[in-house]
């Protein structure tokens, strides 16, 4: 990666959290009388935003109470989470630092809204690798379209071919792309079906962090 800005998906790229939303998901469907959801359903709602998510729930699975409601509960139980259980993934502290040595600016860009983020990656020790911390809930769109990825190259002052996005789902890969960004594919167990497909759109790939942090020094 020879880029000078980067920008960093965290759930499942940089932190092991998808199974925390996963089993989350399911837990609340299974209280509000919903037994089966649908792959398809599931696989729509990864790129979106909090409300855009629970919106969908909301109306086609027929859900009580408002969509708001709902995504205020379900941040509510993963604020424990990120705030106490979440781990980094194994050598994601150490490229961070690599990056940071070679004077890489960086940003994280989530689905997530930014005081969990925040909580998370302070707790983790790693906050500091960051210039700022945007989530698509706050630019109002979720990464099916480019606005977090091209409000984050503002924040930078940078163009999108200056910038590298490091994400684990391809839906978010295929739009940093085609907004211009260079992409960096990480693998993530919850996205094994669908590695070869990122494989051959993502510029390059990590499926290592703590492979990616050696080459990273050994390029100096």
């Amino acid at each position: 990666m020879n880029r000078k800005f980067a920008i960093f998906d965290m759930d499942g790229t940089l932190v092991d959290s998808m199974p925390y939303w996963q089993r989350l998901g399911r837990e609340y469907l299974i209280r509000a009388g919903v037994t089966e959801v649908s792959q398809e359903l599931l696989e729509r709602i990864k790129p979106m935003t909090m409300a855009e998510s629970t919106e969908m729930f909301y109306r086609e699975l027929g859900l009580s109470g408002s969509p708001q409601q709902i995504a205020d509960e379900l941040n509510g139980i993963m604020s424990g989470y990120y705030r106490n259980d979440i781990q980094l993934k194994p050598g994601a502290a150490e490229y961070l630092r690599a990056l940071k040595n070679r004077g890489v600016r960086m940003c994280v860009a989530s689905a997530t809204v930014e005081r969990l983020v925040e909580a998370c990656l302070g707790r983790l020790g790693v906050a500091d690798c960051f210039e700022f911390l945007l989530s698509c809930d706050t630019v109002g769109a979720g990464k099916d379209r480019p606005d977090v990825f091209l409000a984050a190259a503002e924040r930078f002052g940078a163009k999108p071919e200056e910038i590298a996005s490091y994400e684990d789902s391809i839906f978010a890969v295929e739009t940093a792309a085609k907004a211009g960004f260079y992409t960096v594919g990480v693998y993530d167990l919850n996205g094994a079906h669908s590695w070869e497909a990122l494989q051959a759109l993502a510029d390059e790939t990590i499926t290592d962090w703590f492979h990616a942090a050696a080459e990273l020094s050994a390029e100096k």
